[in-house]
């Protein structure tokens, strides 16, 4: 089942609207410079690097198309614009988010055992575990290198905002790897957990522009705030698609959440819910034996009988109406505040 189709089977999220123009603006204007700082890497890095942000194939070939939408540099790039400078400024801000992302993507691809992403073999699989560890260790090298390369006050200022955010990053993914191995968590505790493994991130992208551009501190802040939301309801849509996914869309295996015991959000809201679906959720959750496929569509029902979907699709909604009502807020061209909408909605009634 889609995204898509939720809506029609189920409780869900709206289908998926058009892509916005500016995710090709942030694509094409950072990527020139993304491939660049990639390219000063070492041959091995180099490759598995590249492979990963979907450039290169396995032997070194060279792959059609971009890789991931661009989500972050395109943020970053209006971000800039909103703070009445050229898109080009908030380009090292967009290259250094989308190096951390991809640092945190190989790391947390092997953390969670999943051998696809993107309809092919994760990096770790395709090499090994080893040096798609030090290949995100490069590019998170390479972020703040982008940034000190700016070679200002505004590019310090910016390197110290990711610095902040790929901590942030960092608890959240520790946090989540804690919560695996724990039998409770609490509804509050997997917000956290998700406002700093995805929200953070986004916030620094949707302000890192404005910041390199030396927009006032209300501009910066707001437009922080607007992408700490808008992660949110990103990760919690992300969290719908890793058990109601369509694997041929997602390019991750059904019901993936539930395969690796992930103590998401609808899990957990379905856990804390009481009643029998909770219970025998709880139950099979605490199972240690191996889940096989009936196991876990019986517990993808548990999730959605006790309430955790339809609560993580209302919350979804409500985080991204507080994203865009952070917009109206904000002293920006009018231009730049409906393309940052528009982009809000997309990433928030994605497929994949």
């Amino acid at each position: 089942m889609t995204a898509a189709t939720m809506s029609s089977e189920g409780p869900g999220l709206p289908a998926p609207s058009q892509v916005p123009a500016s995710l090709a603006r942030g694509r094409e204007l950072t990527t020139p410079a993304l491939r660049a700082a990639v390219d000063g890497l070492s041959p091995q890095m180099r490759l598995v690097s590249g492979y990963h942000l979907g450039w290169l194939a396995a032997d070194g070939s060279a792959m059609p198309g971009s890789g991931g939408k661009a989500v972050r540099p395109a943020l970053a790039v209006l971000s800039a614009e909103a703070a009445g400078a050229p898109g080009e400024v908030g380009v090292p801000g967009g290259v250094a988010v989308e190096l951390v992302h991809n640092f945190s993507l190989l790391h947390d691809d092997l953390m969670d055992g999943d051998t696809e992403r993107r309809h092919r073999a994760t990096a770790w699989t395709a090499f090994s575990p080893s040096l798609a560890i030090l290949a995100g260790d490069a590019l998170l090298a390479l972020a703040q290198q982008a940034l000190l390369e700016v070679g200002n006050d505004r590019g310090l200022a910016a390197a110290r905002r990711l610095g902040i955010a790929t901590q942030d990053l960092i608890t959240g993914q520790v946090d989540d790897l804690a919560f695996e191995s724990r039998s409770h968590v609490g509804v509050d505790e997997v917000l956290a957990m998700e406002a700093g493994k995805t929200g953070a991130l986004l916030a620094c992208a949707a302000s890192i522009g404005a910041e390199l551009a030396g927009a006032p501190a209300a501009l910066v802040d707001g437009l922080a705030a607007y992408g700490a939301h808008l992660g949110l309801a990103f990760q919690l849509v992300d969290d719908l698609l890793g058990i109601w996914g369509d694997p041929s869309v997602t390019g991750k295996p059904v019901l993936s959440d539930l395969r690796s015991r992930k103590k998401s959000v609808p899990v957990v809201v379905a856990v804390n819910a009481g009643g029998s679906a909770a219970q025998e959720l709880a139950r099979m959750l605490g199972d240690e034996r191996p889940h096989d496929e009936d196991d876990l569509v019986r517990m993808a029902g548990l999730v959605e009988e006790a309430g955790g979907r339809a609560w993580t699709v209302t919350e979804a909604r409500r985080q991204l109406d507080e994203a865009l009502s952070r917009l109206r807020l904000l002293d920006m061209p009018d231009p730049v505040r409906d393309e940052l909408g528009a982009v809000a909605r997309f990433v928030t009634t994605r497929e994949s």
